[in-house]
């Protein structure tokens, strides 16, 4: 497992590099895309528009040897333009299907929420189920599958916010935030005309994916942490402030991607810490708060930092694999 641990180490040190060529101050953001790989899960990155969101998701699918399409979302795009649909041919009187773009390994899914909720919703078979029904035949997708995409803020107009089955299906949704003096400063020296896409190298192939995502699955959790994960997910179902808790879906996604996490830093088993890091990006999102909430001036991850992660107890017991 220590050589495994130093392979993947070295393999996301040449991410990191790879990326700087293009988004400058997204280390973090780029660990996170990791961990959503690892887990198998997908991405929703929400930011204002300017931030750099589809420059960020376009380097990190360049950066992976796999098949990559990107969908713009508008309000005129039909479920059918993501999908697929049948197209008769007169020579022979047959319809043929010919595959849309959710046929590949990553996809971009450009300012989704600028989709109508009927297009947006034809993304949720293949997010949860690697596959795609249309008139009565189910075509499987390519692995890896990772939908990564963007939207603006629901107060952006022209925008669709995204109803919550569909928000459930993104193991996580984070906001990028302003770069830091120094960093916005390298970026003009940098990257101040264009980006620099055709510079990036492939580093992770799907057979390299497919060997971290088996490795990542056997990272070993101990039952306190199960329980504590369990407590944690308990709470956001009883708290009077939140009208709608934590699913099953979201405590399972949670476990995942814990594994991933600890993985990423360099260990065999998820510690506490784990937990607490990835929190608000998994969880935060699949949270409906009340209204006595909104008005108090509370968020999601303020309740999870303040009013769950204080009141569970954390375990004391050593999580480390017995051998």
């Amino acid at each position: 497992m220590e050589q495994n641990q130093r392979a993947a180490a070295d393999k996301l040190n040449d991410v990191y590099e790879e990326l700087s060529k293009v988004a400058i101050g997204r280390k973090k953001e780029c660990k996170l895309f990791l961990m959503a790989l690892l887990s198998k899960g997908h991405v929703l990155l929400e930011d204002m528009p300017g931030m750099g969101k589809t420059s960020l998701v376009k380097a990190f699918s360049t950066i992976l040897d796999c098949e990559y399409k990107r969908v713009q979302c508008t309000p005129d795009l039909l479920p059918s333009d993501v999908t697929g649909v049948s197209v008769y041919n007169p020579k022979t009187s047959e319809f043929s299907f010919r595959k849309g773009p959710v046929f590949t390994q990553i996809l971009l899914v450009d300012e989704i929420n600028r989709a109508l909720p009927r297009t947006q919703s034809s993304l949720l078979e293949s997010m949860e189920e690697r596959q795609i029904s249309v008139e009565g035949r189910t075509y499987e997708l390519a692995e890896p599958f990772m939908v990564l995409a963007t939207q603006n803020p629901v107060e952006t107009e022209g925008t669709f916010p995204l109803p919550e089955a569909q928000l459930d299906r993104f193991l996580i949704k984070l906001r990028m935030g302003y770069l830091s003096p120094s960093e916005e400063e390298d970026m003009l020296e940098n990257l101040g005309h264009d980006l620099p896409f055709d510079e990036l190298s492939e580093v992770l192939d799907a057979s390299t994916i497919a060997a971290f995502q088996e490795q990542s699955k056997n990272v070993y959790v101990h039952p306190n942490i199960r329980t504590y994960i369990v407590q944690l997910a308990h709470q956001t179902r009883n708290h009077p402030l939140i009208e709608m808790g934590i699913s099953p879906r979201a405590t399972k996604a949670m476990y995942q991607a814990a594994q991933a996490w600890a993985f990423l830093n360099g260990r065999d088993y998820v510690q506490p810490d784990d937990v607490k890091d990835i929190l608000p990006y998994v969880w935060c999102h699949r949270l409906i708060l009340t209204s006595e909430a909104s008005f108090n001036q509370w968020n999601a991850e303020n309740l999870l930092q303040e009013e769950i992660v204080k009141k569970v107890k954390l375990p004391e017991e050593n999580v480390e694999r017995v051998t």
